[in-house]
């Protein structure tokens, strides 16, 4: 086994996917917790938010579908489940929170779909499959928040549901760089493709 990272991973783990022909952009997670220093959520990512609508910009100047997710509970979590229960600061995405809110700079349009999930990946209990399905996408552009939760969850279940992952690396964020670089060495590896904002913006606009 080699000990260099990169070279244990070449030849098993060292795929590409490449670009989709009809992709949607999907931000994820991108509220007021996780950019309030007051919240139990807050992560310091402020650079991938703003690089984040620089992308949803992109997207829309190409046409390309663009979707938010959010996070929502009812007031005794019921919905959450065992996740609730195992993450306090979820209770800052009970209905009604001010934290629940769009970050600033990133209200959706009125024509751009939003999915509330309870759980970490934007597939899980909710129509998004379905939906990208009905109008012909066969890739999903990923941005947002966290980069070792829900991004990992979606991009997983992205390829899962029978769509090409692009994860834009600066365009998402989490609360430490090491979970945030691991998490985007293992999806390159095994479940998508990891590309910066420069590229996928280049891309948007060859569309």
């Amino acid at each position: 086994m080699a000990d260099d990272l990169s070279d244990n991973y070449r030849g098993a783990f060292d795929g590409s996917l490449g670009f989709g022909r009809k992709p949607a952009l999907i931000l994820v997670d991108l509220v007021r917790a996780y950019f309030d220093r007051k919240s139990p959520l807050y992560a310091g990512i402020e650079d991938a938010l703003a690089a984040a609508i620089r992308v949803r910009d992109a997207a829309r100047s190409a046409r390309v579908p663009v979707i938010y997710t959010n996070v929502v509970y009812q007031k005794d979590g019921v919905d959450g489940g065992i996740f609730f229960r195992k993450v306090p600061a979820l209770q800052a995405f009970i209905a009604g929170n001010p934290l629940g809110d769009w970050a600033d700079g990133l209200e959706p349009g009125a024509d751009e779909l939003i999915v509330t999930k309870q759980y970490a990946s934007a597939f899980f209990g909710t129509s998004l499959a379905a939906t990208l399905t009905a109008a012909g996408v066969d890739s999903l552009i990923i941005s947002g928040v966290s980069t070792s939760g829900c991004i990992r969850a979606t991009c997983i279940d992205t390829i899962s549901n029978g769509f090409i992952p692009v994860v834009v690396s600066d365009a998402c964020g989490d609360r430490h760089q090491a979970p945030h670089d691991a998490n985007l060495f293992d999806m390159q590896a095994k479940y998508g493709d990891v590309v910066d904002e420069a590229t996928i913006v280049d891309y948007l606009k060859d569309l």
